[in-house]
């Protein structure tokens, strides 16, 4: 009987917050109860909220904000009919669709497989290869991969001839990391892949060496090939908060090679980065491979790219934590390559052969629009809201968010957005006591793109629905206007 490996959820949300912090039911029309959009002039906002949109000297045009008590008025809406680049706030969208599409106990299956006729003999040899098919899990940790390849060594298996992975699920998703911002080192770009170990990044430790006063570089896990080089200086100033480190990622033969440089005060102490350095397949055999000589397995011919058989035997596996659990993570701490692993998760589910960005947009559109909202002007590009592309407009969003509020499954999506002053990408914005913990929003930042969506209760008791975009090249001046909003419903 196969042997099913599962660790508890409190350890994996633990190992995930510590990685990010460095680094339906359908619904009828009738039900939604969005008030009817009408178009507002600026002038017509409170005026707090106009001063603040007119200290960022922006244009109204490049704004569409939809305010509106949940089963009650509209309190504005300006150019609420407007496709926009929604930077991150995408990513309500794609988690939404999987948690109504796919149900708040889905999970992610990585499995172990032998041929039916395998044996494993005296000295650990499995006869065959050992096929491993990849089940898209979105945070498949390096200890999670530990103990899943622990349980093939308690079963007998030693002596590997070929690892085969099975990655069809998902279609041909790699993608140039550097392609979006030339920034290819940075776990935000990570490619999505079937088989994605440890979101496909490389810890890289800084331990002070007081005596000698230099940092001493670590690469976790120590992959073969990949090192650390620069001269990261010393001081010995008061540390003035967190490092501020330039990196530097390039092949050098067969290896990869991390320059490093910048000053950081002995005072910091240690701390650490998170960088892509090595392609997700490349990644995932390197680990493969020291994770398995770690364990006193052997593996004769490598890792292999291939199809599992229909008739194979199930040696172990492990399934991963609770979609609904999974969604916390991807909007509280908004990651990017998580998001589009569950557009492709959707896509495979939901619609026919290989999984591709284009038939999980196909599949979360059509989830989004039997639930009755106005997708009118959207685009789903990646999901995640990493993209030049990705449109959505704030009368179909605002519709979006109000089907959400009307179905069993409120709870665990609103779970999933970060709380204004306490946790997430909001820990350090509305903290006054009149907006901390008063709202459960969404953020998005791009270069030319900041937006804002979500929840807000006031303080009358009653919830609002707030979705704000602006599209202009002083964008990231809005965060004050953004905050001002959620302050005036708030105290509403």
């Amino acid at each position: 009987m196969p042997f099913k490996f599962q660790s508890p959820a409190a350890d994996l949300l633990r190992r995930a917050r510590h990685l990010f912090a460095s680094c339906l039911a359908v619904v009828g029309a009738g039900v939604l109860a969005v008030p009817a959009a009408h178009s507002q002039s600026l002038e017509s906002l409170p005026p707090e909220v106009r001063q603040a949109w007119n200290a960022t000297r922006i244009p109204g045009s490049a704004l569409s904000l939809v305010v509106h008590e949940l089963g009650g008025q509209r309190l504005a809406s300006v150019n609420s009919q407007v496709p926009r680049n929604p930077a991150s706030v995408m990513k309500m969208v794609t988690t939404w669709a999987a948690l109504s599409g796919l149900g708040p106990d889905y999970t992610w299956r990585t499995a172990f497989y032998t041929r039916p006729d395998a044996r494993v003999d005296a000295e650990g040899t499995l006869t065959g290869p050992l096929y491993l098919k990849a089940g898209g899990d979105p945070l498949l940790t390096m200890h999670e991969m530990w103990s899943l390849l622990r349980e093939l060594r308690l079963r007998g298996v030693k002596n590997v001839s070929e690892v085969v992975v099975d990655r069809s699920l998902f279609g041909n998703v790699a993608l140039d990391p550097g392609a979006f911002d030339g920034a290819a080192d940075r776990p935000y770009n990570a490619s999505p892949d079937a088989m994605l170990v440890g979101l496909g990044t490389v810890r890289l430790v800084f331990m002070p060496d007081m005596a000698a006063q230099k940092w001493v570089p670590i690469v976790d896990p120590p992959v073969r090939g990949v090192r650390v080089q620069g001269d990261l200086q010393w001081s010995n100033a008061r540390c003035p908060g967190s490092p501020n480190v330039s990196t530097q990622t390039r092949n050098v033969g067969n290896d990869i090679l991390i320059n490093v440089s910048g000053t950081v005060a002995g005072s910091c102490g240690e701390f650490s980065l998170y960088r892509l350095a090595l392609p997700p397949r490349q990644h995932f055999e390197a680990l493969f491979r020291m994770l398995w000589k770690e364990q006193g397995g052997t593996l004769a011919r490598g890792v292999t790219e291939g199809i599992v058989p229909a008739n194979a035997r199930m040696l172990a596996w492990h399934d991963s934590e609770s979609l609904a659990d999974t969604i916390r993570l991807v909007n509280k701490q908004s990651n990017n390559v998580m998001a589009r692993t569950l557009l492709l998760t959707l896509g495979a589910e939901r619609r026919p052969g290989a999984a591709t960005p284009a038939t999980g947009a196909v599949a979360a559109l059509e989830l989004l629009r039997e639930q009755g909202v106005n997708t009118g002007g959207w685009v789903i590009d990646n999901g995640s809201g990493l993209s030049r592309s990705e449109r959505l407009t704030a009368e179909g969003l605002a519709g979006m968010l109000s089907a959400a509020w009307q179905s069993p499954l409120m709870p665990e999506f609103i779970s999933s957005l970060a709380i204004s002053g306490v946790d997430g990408t909001m820990r350090r914005r509305l903290r006054s006591d009149e907006t901390r913990g008063m709202a459960h929003l969404k953020t998005g930042t791009l270069r030319d793109a900041r937006a804002l969506a979500g929840y807000v209760l006031g303080a009358s008791g009653r919830r609002y629905v707030i979705v704000a975009m602006i599209n202009d090249d002083r964008a990231a001046t809005t965060g004050k206007f953004l905050d001002t909003v959620v302050q005036w419903l708030a105290t509403r």
